[in-house]
């Protein structure tokens, strides 16, 4: 069926046009469970909303008599009123479908028929870490700073925070601020942290003349604070216990009123979470207490049986040591783990691996050793270290869209793949799976929908200059206002979502769009789809493309859900 005609809305009066709208809504619950968050598609609702209480879309002479024939005799006031009341209660009775958190997301087009070579990161890719290894790098660094660096004592009071900070997030070395930054550069308000504790709108806004970031002291390429950036990115889902140290010794530093440099501290701390990786501490420690600290080992297993099964080659390549590798992998799927595995590397040193030339392979003994032997071929069931990317697609002829890469760094293990050498490359986002049944909940559709419809009315009706019905609608965008942040709020206290400062993506989520052509909570996702499925990104309209795809019209509504294996996920 085609799109609903524009010239049937502008024959449909006010409250017709007002179950038009919640129709199409509702039509959303009949779209398959499985297709891309019904959220991202919330800036074309708005729109939608927007053209459904106008005559004609884009029209701004039809706000200026506000439904007449159907509020006629009522003032300005009463008539916005009504409108609002109509509107919410439209929204209140709207329903939506859930969204699959083994759902795969597009964000580029791409087929699994054309993948012959897959390869994978070690940890958060294969290996998923439980709680206690966050507490566990805490405690560890947290005592190095105390022994190592002179740093007071009584910081052994502080624990780890398990829900304060989230990925993606921005730490200003210099002014010792966590903050959460947009798609745009845009600090989100009510996410900067000094120490434990939220700074005031207005102090922000008077540190930063505003609450733009500019490029030029932003985080580098890879996120990092260096070359006269004074913003560091925290990608890594290591990087959670050391925000959280950063913040916990700052907030010691003004509980007791001590006069601190803040890049001094950044170094330690910083230095502090590499000694714990680099000095083998956590190592050790996982290795002591496998089971304590990996989990969903069968899932991780079955994706590479699978894989297997089909013929397909595979790769590892981590830059964790071969002896914590060979540990969990053991754990994971079974002393013959690297039977699967057609080129394992470890200690890899990623992302300079993908970019200097200058590192030659290195093969490692089954005890540790390195040997001093030329590599002229990389041999299944030997484990290299070290090496670097030219070198390995030298030596495999492996190249192209033909090789998809899995990892949790959007910068060190996807971006140069992607830019510099045409891999496709398959981001694990294991905060999906929260963010989804967060999502998935009646509070939070019922919050955005009407979020969204009350946005409409205000983009609609503040065409009205009287005083009464201006009033009206700030009175409307108060209420907006104080909305906004329970939207942040019901994903974490602190900093909300990963992908969202609330209407805009995250400067995570814009880096996740351009380096990963795919998405998932976890590499598990993969046993949903055969391996000939092609993952399509939904096209949502542009902002200034009509929202009225022929997906809204009821014939595409009313497709009834389908299996994962016939079933596109976008």
């Amino acid at each position: 069926m085609a799109p609903l005609s524009l010239s049937l809305l502008r024959q449909t009066e006010c409250l017709q046009r007002a179950n038009v709208f919640s129709n199409l809504l509702q039509g959303l619950r009949h779209r398959p469970c499985r297709s891309r968050l019904w959220t991202r598609n919330f800036s074309a609702v708005t729109r939608e909303v927007g053209q459904l209480l106008s005559r004609q879309p884009g029209a701004k002479n039809y706000a200026a008599s506000v439904c007449s024939s159907s509020y006629a005799g009522q003032d300005m006031t009463e008539r916005l009123w009504s409108l609002y009341n109509e509107t919410k209660r439209q929204t209140e009775v709207i329903s939506t479908d859930s969204v699959d958190p083994d759902t795969i997301f597009a964000n580029n087009e791409m087929s699994l028929r054309d993948i012959e070579i897959y390869g994978f990161d070690y940890d958060y890719t294969l290996a998923f870490y439980s709680s206690h290894l966050h507490t566990l790098i805490f405690n560890i660094a947290r005592d190095i700073l105390i022994a190592n660096h002179r740093y007071p004592e009584d910081l052994r009071a502080y624990e780890y925070i398990p829900n304060f900070a989230v990925r993606g997030l921005h730490y200003d070395v210099q002014k010792a601020l966590l903050m959460k930054i947009d798609a745009f550069h845009y600090i989100q308000l009510g996410t900067v942290y000094r120490g434990l504790h939220p700074v005031p709108d207005e102090e922000v806004i008077a540190m930063y003349e505003g609450s733009h970031v500019p490029l030029e002291i932003m985080s580098d390429f890879y996120g990092k604070s260096s070359h006269g950036h004074a913003m560091k990115q925290f990608m890594d889902i290591f990087s959670l216990p050391e925000m959280t140290l950063l913040s916990c010794v700052n907030d010691f530093f003004m509980q007791h009123n001590i006069d601190y440099e803040p890049v001094h501290l950044y170094k330690d701390v910083k230095e502090a979470i590499r000694d714990v990786h680099v000095k083998g501490i956590m190592y050790r420690a996982v290795e002591a207490d496998i089971g304590k600290y990996i989990c969903y080992g069968e899932q991780s297993h079955a994706v590479l049986k699978k894989l297997s099964e089909h013929g397909k080659k595979m790769f590892l390549i981590t830059n964790s040591p071969f002896d914590f590798v060979d540990r969990g992998m053991n754990f994971i799927v079974g002393k013959d783990w690297r039977d699967l595995f057609d080129v394992v590397i470890v200690q890899a040193d990623k992302p300079s691996f993908f970019n200097d030339r200058r590192k030659p392979f290195r093969r490692v003994t089954d005890k540790g050793a390195l040997l001093w032997d030329r590599i002229h071929k990389l041999e299944k069931g030997q484990i290299y270290k070290q090496g670097n990317l030219y070198e390995f697609l030298r030596l495999t002829g492996w190249s192209g869209s033909k090789v998809l890469y899995f990892g949790d760094h959007i910068y060190s293990d996807l971006a140069d793949l992607t830019l510099k050498h045409g891999w496709r490359t398959g981001a694990i986002i294991p905060e999906l799976r929260k963010e989804i049944k967060i999502m998935n909940t009646q509070q939070y559709a019922h919050m955005m929908m009407w979020l969204q419809a009350l946005t409409g009315l205000i983009e609609q009706m503040q065409v009205h200059r009287d005083p009464e019905s201006q009033a009206v609608v700030d009175e409307w965008i108060r209420e907006r206002e104080a909305m906004r942040p329970q939207t942040k709020d019901i994903f974490n206290g602190q900093f909300g979502s990963l992908f969202r400062t609330y209407h805009n993506p995250t400067y995570f989520s814009r880096r996740l769009s351009r380096f990963a052509d795919i998405y998932m909570a976890s590499i598990s996702c993969l046993l949903n789809y055969d391996l000939k499925h092609t993952f399509f990104p939904r096209r949502t309209p542009l902002q200034h493309e009509s929202p009225f795809w022929p997906e809204h019209s009821p014939a595409i509504l009313n497709v009834p859900s389908k299996t994962p294996q016939d079933q596109s996920r976008v």
